[in-house]
């Protein structure tokens, strides 16, 4: 237990592990209840008369100036359905919430929290409450875009329900009380959600003064509390949680200037914000957080935030726009380009933020679009819906500038691979000097013909049973080496591991006739010192095949060597795609399988037959072939 401890902290820092423990006997002595009152006065700073005759510069005054017109539409069933209580979280599963939700009601479990409590009461991880996630996602207030949107292609005034449901909202949860308190992140989105929609509907009979005045104050406590908590973000959490809040911040002075404490909150926030965005966004456009779909929320904030700010003459540092450009090309070529989607990789909770199209969640053409535009970069053949609400003029049809390269090197990140014809292949191979989330080093991603053949299987939950919570977030769950069942990582408490894998001798080369990647990595600790995982992986050209070698040195144990695949079942079974393993001394290894689970979005799973390779020798290598190219679809 000693050794851990001291892992943690050379992991994580002596700032970090001070403030965690700083902050968690401040929770319990309760010192954060004076922190963040409950009793609060109420705020008035502007009559809506005088808020509406403001010129705060945004992506538009207000509906009245949107005239665009776009192929994408929302159904008027859907509004309906919505209005009725049944809402759609995590662009995957229903639940109808009825028309009188009380917004602290878990509709997965029906646990009610309790409302009076304090926000530092209440506990964010809870079996008996379950994922606190189906709270927060209504909450969070992204599905008012679903509304905006069918207003201004349909026509049909949808101001009163929004604001009924926002004036809910605020009679149902006091400041700093209850579990919508919990997260600052949440609360920074709640407040740029309601933003959107006060610009948009700006001029409503169904916003009066008073209305606006009580949406004035709960937007004022709300970055309060953000400005006052931002150390948790900045130093215990440091991920997109920051970036969210910090950028909150920093447009709340450009936004809300008629609110005394938001010069200080923006001159700061914009401060955090330049330095999140250059800490966090690698050099080379990878992110911290090893996961593709945080970073497209990383993609719409940097959008949000550069076309705030220069609308208001108020440049952000030129390391942000270098920042946003690496990543906007860093995503674009781990791209499927048949339909936009990228690798399932790293933790997804399905978070879209902003949703301001019909396409497919996984697509993420809209938002690297928009953020591209916004840099004055064009980006594919095609004009997405994102852009108009972001000002884009929609007249000139976009050329793609940014061509997708063959090879794939990202060193800072640890992402690697090669492209050819309609065939991508991704690997995982980095050293981490921020916190990782899955122990899946060395993971493969194929993909051919816009299938993505042998797949990450997502994140499910995080907070369900530890079955799940190894699959998904250990190394079983992904398509590398264990020795025996044990992770490449050593598992510790909520998104921690201990004895962080390292990387070293990785490549990608090109010849005449083959891409080739070799890397290595150190892993295992728990079983020994010095085990080293080595990988290679030769994709064939003009050919649907792959060669991947497995090795393992370093290891004195007994354990056998298991190869995991995920490998979409219904081409596995019909021999569309063929494997085949060997191991050291030439003969075919005999082919297994186990329970697997695919979670293409949050909170949902689908059970498969995972294919396994195991040996007693420290070699495995293995042929992946795609026979039947024709009905691969």
């Amino acid at each position: 237990m000693i050794s851990k401890y001291i892992n943690l902290v050379g992991n994580m820092g002596l700032r970090y592990s001070a403030f965690r423990a700083k902050y968690t006997l401040e929770s319990k002595l309760g010192l954060l209840k004076s922190k963040f009152p409950t009793n609060t006065n109420f705020k008035t700073f502007i009559s809506l008369d005088e808020w509406r005759e403001l010129k705060i510069p945004f992506f538009f005054d207000s509906k009245e100036k949107l005239s665009f017109n776009c192929n994408e539409t929302v159904s008027e069933e859907k509004i309906e359905e919505m209005k009725k209580g049944v809402f759609t979280f995590f662009s995957s599963v229903k639940f109808n919430l009825g028309t009188n939700y009380n917004w602290i009601t878990n509709p997965e479990t029906n646990y009610e929290y309790d409302i009076n409590k304090h926000w530092s009461e209440i506990a964010d991880l809870s079996k008996e409450a379950g994922d606190i996630k189906y709270v927060w996602e209504k909450s969070r207030f992204s599905w008012l875009y679903t509304f905006i949107r069918y207003d201004l292609y349909s026509g049909i005034d949808q101001s009163e329900f929004v604001f009924s449901e926002i004036e809910s909202f605020i009679n149902n949860n006091p400041i700093n009380k209850g579990p919508n308190y919990k997260c600052s992140q949440e609360i920074s989105l709640r407040v740029l959600n309601w933003t959107f929609a006060l610009r948009y509907f700006k001029n409503s009979k169904n916003l009066n003064d008073e209305l606006f005045q009580k949406i004035m104050n709960h937007i004022y406590w709300q970055l309060h509390h953000v400005y006052n908590n931002i150390d948790f973000s900045r130093i215990a959490v440091r991920n997109n949680h920051a970036i969210t809040e910090t950028m909150t911040l920093f447009l709340s002075g450009i936004l809300f200037p008629f609110i005394p404490d938001a010069e200080k909150w923006s001159y700061d926030g914009k401060k955090w914000f330049e330095q999140e965005v250059e800490y966090q966004i690698y050099e080379d456009g990878s992110f911290l957080q090893f996961s593709h779909n945080y970073h497209r929320v990383v993609v719409q904030l940097l959008t949000w935030a550069i076309k705030i700010s220069e609308l208001n003459q108020q440049k952000l540092s030129d390391v942000v726009y270098d920042r946003a450009k690496m990543t906007v090309e860093f995503l674009r070529n781990q791209q499927e380009n048949t339909n936009g989607w990228l690798p399932n990789y790293g933790m997804n909770d399905g978070a879209l933020f902003f949703p301001l199209n019909n396409n497919n969640y996984r697509n993420y053409k809209p938002q690297l679009q928009a953020l591209a535009n916004v840099l004055g970069l064009e980006l594919y053949n095609k004009k997405f819906e994102d852009s108009r609400w972001y000002g884009d003029s929609g007249q000139v049809v976009c050329k793609v500038v940014n061509q997708q390269k063959n090879i794939l090197e990202y060193d800072f990140g640890g992402f690697y691979g090669f492209r050819d014809d309609t065939n991508l292949t991704t690997i995982r191979c980095g050293t981490y000097k921020d916190r990782p989330a899955q122990a899946d080093a060395l993971n493969l991603d194929i993909w051919s013909n816009g299938v993505n053949i042998v797949f990450d299987p997502g994140t499910y939950k995080y907070n369900t049973n530890n079955e799940y919570l190894n699959f998904y977030h250990g190394t079983t769950g992904h398509n590398t080496i264990t020795i025996g069942n044990n992770n490449q990582m050593v598992k510790g408490g909520r998104f921690i591991y201990y004895f962080w894998t390292k990387s070293f001798d990785r490549k990608v080369t090109e010849t005449d006739s083959t891409f080739e990647f070799k890397g290595k990595i150190s892993a295992f600790a728990n079983l020994g010192k010095n085990i080293v995982h080595s990988r290679t992986v030769i994709k064939f050209k003009n050919a649907l095949k792959w060669k991947i070698i497995d090795e393992i040195s370093g290891y004195k144990g007994d354990l056998p060597i298991v190869q995991h695949w995920n490998i979409l079942n219904e081409y596995l079974n019909d021999d569309r795609v063929l494997v085949q393993a060997f191991g050291f001394d030439g003969k075919a290894l005999e082919k297994k399988y186990t329970k697997g689970w695919f979670s293409e979005k949050y909170g949902e799973k689908t059970e498969y037959q995972q294919l396994t390779f195991e040996t007693n020798n420290r070699l495995i290598e293995t042929n992946i072939e795609i026979v039947d190219f024709k009905t691969l679809r």
